[in-house]
């Protein structure tokens, strides 16, 4: 079967050359028509390898003239995208199969919405400045197609999955949000509101982008500040994510102000944790549950 596949790649501050080197080989391979469109977000410190994109056949490499956001440059993607199924990858990840074009091919079919691959992780523990984020990502993020069907629209990452051009239409990535985080489980909850069926098949990209446990820790913090504010905007149902779900619980059940004493009083304590050569993710989730209920708590008007 011939497949029209548009690859769409958004990027910031990064090389994206040998992941986008390895898809060309392998949509070659597949005997598939194809285009890999490369956005860069008005990059602060651009990559300069990148530009080799544009010498690679059916590949273009584009520099945003402003920074437009992790939302309004996947919407972009798919608005410019000249083909009807559409792959989304991060530029931070690597795809490690062979057979990885030609197992999303294999999976299409005409009643596909949106298929996830899923995400994996080095086996081998990473600088110990890495290790929470490394951690987080093992145990949360690098789940078996079983254990992601559990849940289907939640054990959703916009990392690497497919999507009909038609469904993208339907959903889109919210514009009209800061660029904090959790767009893109705004982007999952809305297929899920919508009827969209999410498949899910084993067929990982293996996430390279590890940040320090300072920056991941950082992000977690602008990560709840964005679930903070969209439960309080009614743009997300507080029991539709776990960590909203279980500050509502232990609002209902009187214990919001014991949890927020603890995450004051523990919290420095907490943190020289997480930034520790053995960060324990229970101490993570106590620490966001605890700067979850201190913030809705102080932001609530």
């Amino acid at each position: 079967m011939n497949s029209e596949l548009s690859i769409l790649i958004p990027t910031f501050n990064y090389n994206v050359f040998p992941l986008v080197s390895r898809l060309h080989a392998q949509l070659f391979a597949a005997d598939c028509t194809f285009e890999i469109v490369v956005y860069d977000d008005c990059s602060t410190a651009p990559e300069k390898e990148n530009e080799h994109i544009n010498s690679l056949s059916h590949s273009s490499y584009t520099v945003l003239n402003e920074n437009i956001g992790r939302s309004a440059i996947r919407n972009k993607l798919a608005n410019d995208a000249n083909y009807e199924v559409l792959l989304f990858l991060d530029a931070d990840t690597m795809v490690i199969r062979e057979d990885f074009i030609a197992k999303y091919i294999e999976n299409l079919n005409p009643h596909s919405e949106i298929i996830y691959g899923g995400i994996t992780y080095q086996d081998q523990p990473p600088h110990r400045s890495e290790l929470l984020r490394w951690k987080y990502g093992n145990e949360r993020e690098a789940l078996s197609v079983s254990e992601r069907l559990k849940e289907p629209h939640l054990r959703f990452l916009t990392l690497n999955f497919l999507i009909r051009k038609n469904v993208f239409e339907r959903l889109k990535f919210n514009e009209d949000i800061p660029n904090l985080r959790h767009e893109d489980t705004l982007f999952a909850l809305d297929s899920k509101k919508k009827g969209i069926k999410v498949d899910h098949i084993d067929n990982p990209v293996m996430h390279l982008g590890l940040e320090t446990s300072e920056v991941f820790l950082r992000k977690s913090r602008e990560s709840v500040d964005a679930l903070i504010l969209f439960v309080q905007q009614g743009l997300i149902d507080a029991g539709e994510t776990a960590l909203s779900a279980k500050a509502e619980a232990l609002k209902k059940q009187g214990m919001a102000a014991p949890i927020r004493s603890l995450y004051d009083t523990f919290r420095k304590m907490m943190e020289r944790n997480l930034l520790s050569g053995s960060p324990s993710l229970f101490i993570f989730d106590l620490y966001r549950l605890g700067y979850y209920l201190k913030n809705a708590n102080t932001t609530k008007k």
